[in-house]
């Protein structure tokens, strides 16, 4: 499946850009555990696609995308410039911001590291890689529910259905189509 942004940095841009413009400083670890949040949620809300090409580890505190550790390390830079997202991929991190932008780092440390595959990672050490398929599982409403009933928001409230207006005037929930999978059955 191809991933929605082409750069981690394109996310980053966009989540400090919006505490910018919501007149806050995003701390570092803040803006790693809201790429860690937006990766496996948006996993979760588009049936396994990847919304960056990231990769998380663990570090001291929490999740951390090593690339954007080392590019940010003294701030950003000021030679590049994010790509322009897609409507769809800006309404959903809108939505992560919503929900969890109001979190303080380490409320946001504190609340992520208490979910499975943060925890499991962390156990087994620093820069121990948390699996993709980790975070997805762990984080579709089904497994949330079963495994962490504290601490893990359901998709419907992280992330809100984009509302139009019908020709009438009547607001619609509008979503991208995802066609289900048929099942084949075998000729016996």
């Amino acid at each position: 499946m191809p991933i929605a942004v082409k750069s981690c940095l394109d996310v980053v841009f966009w989540l400090t850009d919006q505490a910018l413009n919501d007149r806050e400083y995003i701390q570092p670890q803040k803006l790693h555990r809201l790429l860690y949040l937006s990766q496996a949620y948006f996993a979760v809300a588009y049936h396994g696609r990847k919304l960056m090409p990231a990769t998380f580890v663990t570090d001291a505190f929490g999740p951390v995308e090593p690339t954007v550790f080392h590019a940010l390390a003294f701030g950003r830079p000021h030679m590049i410039e994010g790509n322009p997202v897609s409507d769809q991929v800006s309404h959903f991190l809108d939505g992560i911001w919503r929900r969890f932008g109001r979190y303080t780092a380490d409320q946001l440390t504190k609340k992520v590291a208490e979910h499975a595959p943060v925890a499991l990672a962390m156990a087994k050490g620093v820069n121990e890689e948390i699996a993709f398929v980790e975070m997805v599982t762990f984080y579709s409403s089904e497994a949330a529910a079963r495994k962490s009933p504290a601490g893990v928001e359901p998709l419907d409230q992280v992330v809100k259905p984009r509302v139009m207006r019908s020709q009438s005037g009547k607001a619609v929930a509008v979503k991208t189509w995802a066609p289900k999978a048929v099942a084949v059955k075998k000729d016996e």
